[in-house]
């Protein structure tokens, strides 16, 4: 048992909590007793009325479950047409081989794409929206029969290289799919839209930004480093408040490989170093069909990849941009808040076990009269990496070229495109804090207050270890902002930036959720002197006194808030019961504050994702990515939506009440 002089993570958490209770308690009673009679009683039952649908129970079903009174429609399945003319995909046809064959992948230039994940709503009237989805990855073992038997047999690539139609109907999987909606009684597709669009690996984009233009961006396929085919690996998004969309590229590593194979001159090399493609075949296998995915052939083809990309949905007209200027690592999310001054700040997560987390601000602020004042805002700025230290304050680390000694030539940086190319490495030197995958970022509407999803770290360990990550040594022990080795469920931060003000570069920080089974391990109330450590299992609900009111959940990842201030969660990854992933609602303020409970699960095999409020706030968007992960075509594990023997399909639901006149929350 440590002694009273040791100064664990926990220790000197409880310190700060202790300390900012008091402060902030005192703070409570000054504003109490300012306010008039009965204020207070009725605020409070409004609290305890924020959320009032009944729990849905954790499920094992090949289903969508939501709460009784509501129901969930589906808008958008994998397949579905956006154009005229263009057919539908009938999912008993897949066991067929029928995707392996040209004709599939034309059809899926037109057709709604695959696992779909970031979502953002563009309100063109009270009863029409554009919906901007993005696709993160494909599946080749649910959608090619005899893929994973060749996986298996370590031939997977020689799959690919005799079926290269495969390849080409993946990059027609993959990208951003933009859908027009009337949104009347019920929500319809306009199927002649000219917003709807698809967005692939194929779609031509620019580069922008300090990196355009750059040495690493020129090859056999481009010349001038100015220009780019297609987007990868989407994962989750945002909006920007002229009215584009961000959507956010991470894991695009597993798409490239045979990097041992390369022989890369000294500067390639570093650049790779902290974000490295395969090593032997790629995850997919397209360099046996495309060897722009070969690095041995195209070294600098991957540098083009892990950036934030921005659409405009309303225009298809303008092109589409890959934001050098802020940063390139896997990024997920691409949270937006303006500044008190007016300027637009990106906050933006790198989803990999001891990565860090990153925010952007413009150099000007946003124009609400000249729209066109806008279109290049995120070419120019700061980026920033969060460093969070043991007393619950934390600062904002600039990643700027010559700033500090340590971002100069001396470490192989020339200029301001070496730093956002190799952002990883810059926020190294700087002394960024490694987190447990950080993920999305909501901003709560009514307090400012910013929320952080670290999913999950099963390598973070209790005491002080080294571990290698992503190409160099980092330490792995549990600290104060990610307290638990190892970390099997994940957690919720909660950071206050300095006078609540985007534009601050010092913050303080709370952890606000410990995710996992409240009826399992330590359930915390609070983080006083009687807690002498924390397990795997040991959870916490920003102070919520009984577990029996609590939904089980791990994994946390799409984040959003609703106009009550409200947090939404969806779940990706094992949950401590062992049933399926899910979305799940918790109350930020009042005496309601961290009663997470479950609002809907998912069926078999998928992970939940876009956690997108609809306009009028009677609804959520919520993605259903990767139905059936786990089993094959030949080996199914799902059939979700049709059910039978078909083909499990990723889909876009809207979930509302029956009566139209409640509140999402009841």
């Amino acid at each position: 048992m440590p002694s009273s002089n040791d100064t664990t993570p926990l220790s000197l958490w409880q310190r700060r909590l202790s300390r900012r209770q008091v402060i902030s308690r005192g703070s409570e009673l000054m504003f109490i007793s300012t306010l008039p009679s009965g204020y207070l009683l009725a605020q409070q039952n409004d609290s305890q009325l924020q959320i009032n649908f009944e729990t849905v129970s954790p499920s094992s079903a090949d289903k969508v479950v939501v709460p009784n009174g509501y129901h969930a429609d589906i808008l958008l399945s994998w397949g579905d047409p956006l154009f005229p003319g263009i057919p539908a995909l009938d999912p008993d046809t897949v066991a067929r081989g029928d995707l392996m064959l040209p004709a599939a992948a034309q059809h899926q230039l037109g057709q709604f794409g695959y696992n779909c994940d970031g979502m953002s709503l563009f309100e063109l009237n009270d009863e029409e929206v554009v919906v901007c989805i993005n696709h993160e990855y494909p599946n080749p073992e649910l959608l090619f029969p005899g893929y994973r038997t060749a996986q298996r047999a370590g031939m997977a690539g020689d799959f690919i290289h005799q079926n290269p139609s495969c390849v080409d109907f993946m990059k027609g999987t993959v990208g951003v799919s933009v859908a027009h909606f009337q949104t009347g009684e019920t929500w319809k597709l306009v199927l002649n839209s000219p917003f709807n669009r698809r967005v692939t690996a194929n779609t031509p984009m620019e580069l922008s930004g300090p990196a355009r233009g750059h040495r690493f961006f020129k090859g056999s396929l481009d010349n001038d480093g100015k220009q780019v085919i297609g987007t990868l690996w989407n994962c989750a998004a945002g909006r920007t408040p002229w009215g584009t969309y961000l959507t956010a590229e991470e894991n695009i590593d597993e798409y490239f490989g045979n990097r041992r194979a390369a022989k890369f001159s000294a500067d390639v090399e570093q650049g790779h170093n902290r974000f490295l493609p395969r090593g032997g075949e790629s995850r997919f296998r397209w360099e046996f069909a495309d060897n722009r995915f070969d690095v041995e052939t195209n070294p600098n083809e991957a540098f083009k990849f892990g950036w934030i990309v921005e659409i405009d949905p309303l225009d298809p007209s303008k092109p589409i941009k890959k934001r050098t200027a802020l940063g390139r690592f896997k990024h997920e999310g691409a949270t937006t808040s303006l500044t008190q001054d007016g300027r637009l700040v990106v906050y933006m997560g790198d989803d990999e076990a001891f990565e860090y987390f990153y925010k952007f601000i413009t150099n000007k602020p946003f124009d609400p009269v000249e729209p066109e004042n806008n279109v290049d805002l995120l070419d120019s700025g700061t980026l920033y990496v969060a460093r969070f230290k043991e007393d619950g304050s934390g600062e904002w680390m600039p990643l700027v070229w010559q700033q500090t000694e340590m971002l100069t030539s001396r470490n192989g940086f020339e200029s301001q495109a070496d730093v956002v190319l190799r952002c990883r490495a810059a926020a190294d030197l700087v002394g960024a804090t490694p987190m447990d995958r950080p993920e999305d970022i909501a901003v709560n509407p009514r307090t400012g207050k910013v929320y952080l999803a670290c999913t999950r770290n099963s390598d973070r360990v209790e005491g002080e270890m080294e571990v290698e990550s992503a190409g160099r040594r980092t330490q792995a022990g549990s600290i104060g902002s990610n307290p638990r080795g190892p970390n099997p469920w994940g957690h919720i931060i909660e950071l206050s930036e300095h006078h609540d003000d985007g534009g601050s570069l010092l913050f303080n920080w709370e952890i606000f959720l410990l995710a996992g089974d409240p009826a399992k391990g330590q359930f915390l109330t609070s983080l006083d002197s009687s807690v002498k450590a924390l397990d795997p299992d040991s959870t916490y609900f920003a102070g919520h006194e009984n577990s029996s009111e609590l939904s089980s959940f791990g994994s946390p990842d799409n984040l959003t808030f609703d106009a009550e201030g409200n947090l939404w969660i969806t779940t990706d990854g094992d949950q401590p019961r062992g049933n399926n992933d899910g979305c799940f609602v918790c109350p930020t303020e009042g005496v309601s504050k961290g009663g997470v409970r479950q609002f809907m699960s998912g069926p078999v095999g998928c992970e939940i994702t876009g956690c997108e409020i609809t306009p009028n706030g009677g609804g959520i968007l919520l993605g259903i990515q990767h139905p059936g992960q786990g089993g094959t075509v030949e080996e199914s594990i799902s059939s979700w939506p049709e059910g039978g023997d078909a083909a499990p399909r990723p889909s876009v639901v809207l979930v509302e009440p029956e009566d139209r006149q409640r509140k999402l929350t009841g």
